[in-house]
């Protein structure tokens, strides 16, 4: 096992310098001036990344956490909501609001498709008394490496009152959502991702309408009763007690983010997620997702036929200190998987290539030296000449 690794995962990511100091400041009163001050830049920034007017609420959990806040403050037991799912992560939210007792009706692709904004028109025009009252989707569905078009579903909706609730916990920052722009109710990110800050952080944006919806719900919460947050956050303060560590580091990220701007952080995941694409195909391996919806935060890469997802993430960790990770759903035994998003750099991605051809090279799976490496520079110098 080597000391020194290099994470590809598509979360957690790796955490810069700068936030791992920010995030070692002394312990404060997070009832006093100096977290009222700390609670209110964090969330001037977040609207900033979610590119929203509306008010976002942070919670202390996991990205799954607030999945399930959205559900159970904005769906009442039988209400009815259409799960678009296009991999494991929304099959999590079928089973969260099933949970929940709402009326689940789900519109499933296949494992490395996008959905079809056309079906969800088509389904919800049949929808005359308006019946579904939510619409469940992933933006980047974390499982697959595939990028839905969170535009196109949101003008499928064609005057139809469904709210459009967005998981983007791997998409915000590495992909464009404008969450006012494109009408989205409610948006939900995670801090371990591109945000670039350890686990323990979720936040949701929520429009108007979003939180009347929240205002009429009859479902049970407590923790996670997002009327108690956004109270709590225009005084400056959490209903509970907050992870202080973790939102020192999110401040930090939120000036990073700020300094490289949004639209250079799109171009650059874009970069990398080309990168990664160039090289694997180079060293001759199957991609899970086409290039038209190839996630700019995760690729998906199909095993070589006689092969384990094991055989490559086991000699990758222990003989080159390379994290990847394995798939998930109903790809978990075909795939792995490469994270390319948040502090993760060109080198970082150029090293893992290298690293991937010695395993193939070392499992028999002969290609032409350097193959990999030399496609993604390639890539690397045609974008950074653009």
């Amino acid at each position: 096992m080597l000391d020194k690794q290099i994470l590809l995962l598509p979360g957690p990511t790796p955490v810069p310098p700068r936030v791992a100091q920010a995030m070692a400041r002394p312990a404060i009163n997070h009832r006093g001036p100096e977290f009222v001050r700390l609670l209110q830049e964090v969330t001037r920034g977040l609207q900033g990344v979610f590119q929203t007017n509306n008010d976002v609420v942070v919670l202390t959990s996991s990205g799954t956490g607030a999945m399930e806040a959205a559900v159970a403050n904005l769906l009442s037991p039988g209400d009815k909501a259409l799960a678009v799912s296009v991999g494991a992560f929304g099959e999590r939210f079928i089973q969260i609001a099933r949970r929940f007792e709402v009326d689940v009706e789900v519109m499933a692709f296949p494992y490395g498709q996008a959905a079809d904004p056309e079906a969800v028109a088509a389904r919800l025009e049949r929808d005359k008394g308006g019946q579904i009252q939510a619409i469940l989707v992933q933006h980047n569905e974390t499982s697959t490496g595939v990028l839905n078009d969170i535009r196109a579903i949101s003008e499928a909706r064609r005057g139809h009152p469904a709210l459009l609730v967005v998981d983007t916990i791997s998409g915000l920052i590495a992909a464009d959502l404008p969450v006012d722009a494109w009408k989205v109710d409610v948006a939900i990110a995670g801090s371990q991702k591109a945000f670039m800050v350890p686990p323990g952080l979720s936040m949701l944006a929520l429009s108007r309408r979003a939180w009347e919806a929240v205002e009429r719900c009859t479902n049970r919460r407590y923790y996670f009763d997002l009327l108690a947050a956004r109270e709590q956050a225009a005084r400056g303060c959490t209903p509970y007690t907050p992870a202080v560590s973790l939102l020192y580091g999110l401040e930090e990220a939120l000036h990073m983010v700020a300094e490289e701007t949004l639209a250079g952080s799109f171009r650059r995941h874009a970069l990398l997620r080309d990168m990664v694409r160039a090289g694997l195909k180079a060293l001759g391996l199957e991609l899970l997702a086409p290039d038209e919806v190839a996630s700019p935060s995760v690729t998906a890469v199909k095993v070589p036929q006689g092969l384990k997802p094991s055989d490559i993430i086991v000699p990758l960790r222990e003989r080159h200190g390379v994290i990847v990770a394995a798939g998930q759903g109903e790809v978990k035994d075909s795939i792995f998987r490469i994270g390319h998003l948040g502090y993760v750099t060109t080198h970082d991605i150029l090293a893992g290539l290298a690293a991937l051809e010695d395993v193939l090279d070392r499992l028999g799976i002969r290609t032409r030296d350097g193959a990999g490496v030399t496609a993604a520079l390639r890539v690397y110098q045609e974008g950074r000449a653009s």
